[in-house]
């Protein structure tokens, strides 16, 4: 069976720098918060483009974590709308409720996946004080027309970049830096992936980054002296260093991801399986390479026959779902659509060609 993604194997080139990390870890006597979570902090800044990254425990704490600097300084209250993507994953509405923000859904594009730009304008209110785009798959939203869009509205940024490790926009910009602040997320399956859970954000925003170091952790200004009533949300130091080892090779398992994609778009021909949408001036670093098929569940089990395993990202959009119950009315066609047939195929930066050749001559032979 050719595996969606070979977590084992991904991980195995680190084992001797994980476990002498892990020994000096062990030998240090200080886990929590310590320099690993600090040297990861800045390199990670470093890498995005940005002044300030401040670990978290997820990536949807980081993005919770966000909205509450913001409610702090001023510039967002509670009951203020976030134009969000209707296709985004649940935990991007999840972190928007949780800060006490209302979700405000926008139809999707089916050629980007990402929202579109013209039901963004015209769900624009008085309220609106947040647009949050989610770079889905990897692809980075248009972020030129949405800085402009926010600027012209006087409207903050907040990205989503838990599945855009890496990736680049036209002028050369990482997707952590296209923002007044963006959320990450290092859960094992991501382009950069920890060996558990782990987040942070990343900023220019020099009060929004003291306020959130701060809240992270309690809310301390120092210690047992809590300014903020804050949380207990800190990236681990353990993971810390586990991604200071895995970021050196963030690129070049991207340039891999990528390469598996060329071959993709090049080589698969069939009149059933749509492929994406891809614009070369822009640097999509292929977290999932996502299909689309009227026949998918079909298409999964005859992939499934192959011993090909794919996933389906996602299965049920936000306004479906049973705990988002206040939404459950709303109807957003090209959403559904996008739900009701996708699937995703493998990028496992560990394919090997005939593995990829593989999955290219089933695809191409697929019939309905």
């Amino acid at each position: 069976m050719i595996p969606f993604l070979d977590l084992k194997k991904l991980n195995k080139p680190y084992q001797d720098n994980f476990k002498s990390y892990f020994s000096r870890f062990l030998d240090s006597g200080w886990f929590v918060l310590g320099e690993e979570v600090e040297n990861f902090e800045n390199e990670y800044a470093a890498y995005c483009g940005t002044t300030h990254c401040i670990g978290t425990a997820n990536g949807l704490d980081a993005l919770r974590i966000i909205f509450e600097g913001y409610k702090i300084l001023g510039k967002i209250k509670a009951g203020d709308h976030v134009l969000v993507a209707s296709n985004t994953y649940i935990a991007t509405i999840l972190a928007i409720k949780q800060a006490g923000l209302i979700p405000i859904l926008v139809e999707a594009s089916l050629e980007t996946f990402n929202f579109d730009l013209e039901d963004l304008k015209r769900k624009i209110t008085s309220q609106t004080k947040v647009i949050l785009p989610t770079h889905l798959y990897g692809l980075l939203a248009d972020m030129d027309r949405v800085s402009d869009f926010a600027k012209a509205n006087q409207l903050l940024i907040v990205s989503d970049c838990a599945q855009s490790h890496g990736a680049r926009d036209k002028h050369g910009n990482r997707s952590g830096s296209l923002a007044h602040a963006a959320a990450h997320s290092f859960y094992p399956t991501k382009n950069l992936g920890a060996l558990g859970d782990g987040g942070a954000v990343t900023t220019s925003d020099e009060q929004l980054a003291k306020i959130i170091s701060q809240y992270r952790n309690y809310g301390f200004r120092k210690r047992y002296v809590a300014q903020y009533a804050g949380v207990n949300s800190r990236l681990d130091e353990l993971q810390a260093g586990f991604l200071r080892i895995k970021l050196k090779d963030l690129d070049a398992l991207n340039q891999k991801r990528k390469a598996i994609a060329m071959r993709y778009f090049s080589e698969i021909d069939n009149e059933h399986i749509i492929l994406s949408k891809y614009n070369e001036k822009e640097d999509h670093v292929f977290h999932l390479f996502v299909v689309r098929c009227k026949h998918r569940d079909l298409l999964q089990e005859y992939l499934s026959k192959r011993k090909i395993t794919t996933i389906i990202h996602y299965p049920v959009p936000p306004h479906k779902q049973e705990a988002l119950s206040e939404l459950n009315g709303l109807s957003f066609p090209v959403c559904e659509q996008i739900h009701d047939e996708v699937l995703s195929i493998s990028t496992d930066p560990n394919l090997t060609q005939a593995e990829v050749s593989t999955i290219i001559n089933a695809l191409k032979e697929f019939t309905c």
